[in-house]
């Protein structure tokens, strides 16, 4: 009986192992622009609370500093922003070292939007453009910091090969990418949690497909190589996330 279990764990694991060999190209539901109401709110209430224990916003946060330490004021655009919390803790930063940021939170769902002018209404530094970062309106700005946080896996790698190129042109001193490591550990360990704790249905079904969606190391070089770029920093930090500046 033992052993048959055994047997049975490894098919199992060696299963979704392969199958977590290439990016999933499955929708989630928040690549439904149309999406409203509670299940916004919730989604992104949630989120902050998985990104804050697991030390997800921590990483965007690090690079930001680094990025910024010798700035007396800058410009920084966030993209796919969600509910802004990344740029609360990044602004509150600023505020204490007496920089002055102006953050852009972009994101197309107009829904994520407004939840997002909400939840950070006591910073006025922070603002938002409901965009299409492939639309002309947006290629015409510039920043001098783009950051990406669980965003990037949302499109292909022939569509990031062009977002890497534009972001090179258009952030004035450095891009910094937070996002999913692709491994089964993390897979199964996200899609358990979701199903415990989550009272979310976009969690619940995104969570794991994001994963799914993430990168392995050798197919953010490879982005990166197609883009041109050559300068840059990779590192993998915990739970399962590449921490990428450039």
């Amino acid at each position: 009986m033992l052993l048959a279990r055994v047997l049975r764990l490894k098919v199992r694991y060696y299963k979704y192992t392969l199958m977590l060999r290439f990016r999933s190209d499955e929708a989630e539901m928040m690549d439904d622009l149309s999406i409203s109401g509670p299940i916004v709110d919730r989604t992104l209430k949630e989120l902050k609370k998985i990104n804050s224990t697991l030390g997800g916003n921590a990483i965007s946060v690090s690079g930001f500093r680094k990025l910024v330490k010798d700035l007396p004021s800058f410009t920084l655009a966030d993209l796919g922003c969600g509910g802004g919390d990344i740029m609360k803790n990044m602004a509150s930063w600023s505020r204490k070292g007496g920089k002055k940021g102006l953050f852009i939170g972009v994101d197309a769902n107009p829904h994520i939007i407004d939840y997002a002018k909400r939840n950070t209404s006591e910073f006025s530094e922070i603002s938002y453009q409901s965009i299409n970062i492939f639309s002309r309106e947006f290629k015409q700005q510039t920043f001098d910091i783009i950051h990406c946080c669980l965003f990037l896996h949302h499109f292909s790698k022939e569509d990031l090969i062009q977002l890497f190129r534009h972001f090179k042109k258009t952030a004035r001193i450095g891009i910094i990418v937070n996002d999913l490591h692709r491994h089964p550990i993390a897979y199964w360990s996200i899609s358990v949690l979701t199903r415990l704790f989550s009272k979310s249905s976009m969690v619940r079904n995104d969570a794991a497909v994001s994963v799914a969606r993430g990168f392995k190391r050798k197919e953010l070089v490879e982005i990166l190589k197609k883009a041109g770029i050559n300068n840059y920093k990779l590192k993998w930090k915990w739970a399962f996330r590449w921490k990428l500046i450039f």
